[in-house]
């Protein structure tokens, strides 16, 4: 599986003003280049302060959810992830909110969760080969988890539904018994009152 994808770049913030957007701006620096460094509780630490001085800051959001990932936090990551999924406009951004999700996912062994994060995020960005590749491999791995029932397994269940079914007990027996006897009798009668009619059998005119 592809590493999570990182954002350096936080041009994007330029709506706020200078004075404001620069500290921000170097303290994510500063926990990307501990991040690289795989420092990742100072690194989680930078992401902190960044979004005090800032909460809606995306970048710092996105970069924390990757840290909590690395410090094996995964419900925190995904907190992270879900929260940028509503906030993201934009398709490639959401597309890789849902990817780093669904990795999350499949770490955990969430195969059907992260199989539908990885349809999310082809959804918002169809030409994504890694989420293409991991999707394959989550729906492989899903399919070895639960293979096809045995032949063994299928003739248990036909057994067990046969002994399910209500069994006739002896009175209703005996009544079918004897209904049959008096259908029998009957057929018997009518054939007998035939061939004292046409007095015995006769050659057929062909």
């Amino acid at each position: 599986m592809k590493k999570f994808s990182f954002i350096l770049s936080i041009s994007f913030l330029a709506f706020q003003s200078v004075v404001k957007a620069q500290p921000v701006e170097e303290i994510i620096k500063k926990g990307n280049d501990l991040y690289k460094q795989q420092q990742y509780e100072p690194a989680k630490a930078a992401y902190d302060a960044a979004l005090t001085k800032d909460s809606s800051n995306t970048v710092a959001k996105f970069n924390m959810g990757n840290t909590a990932y690395r410090l094996s936090k995964p419900d925190d990551a995904i907190k992270s992830f879900d929260q940028l999924i509503v906030k993201y406009k934009n398709a490639d951004d959401k597309s890789r909110a849902y990817y780093n999700k669904g990795v999350v996912l499949s770490n955990q062994k969430r195969l059907e969760e992260s199989i539908e994060e990885y349809k999310n995020a082809l959804r918002q960005e169809p030409g994504d080969k890694e989420a293409r590749e991991n999707l394959q491999k989550a729906l492989q791995e899903l399919r070895k988890k639960t293979p096809p029932p045995k032949k063994e397994d299928q003739k248990k269940k036909q057994q067990k539904k046969q002994k399910e079914q209500p069994k006739m007990n002896q009175k209703e027996a005996e009544q079918k018994l004897k209904l049959l006897e008096q259908k029998e009798k009957e057929l018997q009668q009518r054939l007998q009152q035939l061939k004292s009619k046409t007095g015995g059998s006769s050659n057929k005119d062909w």
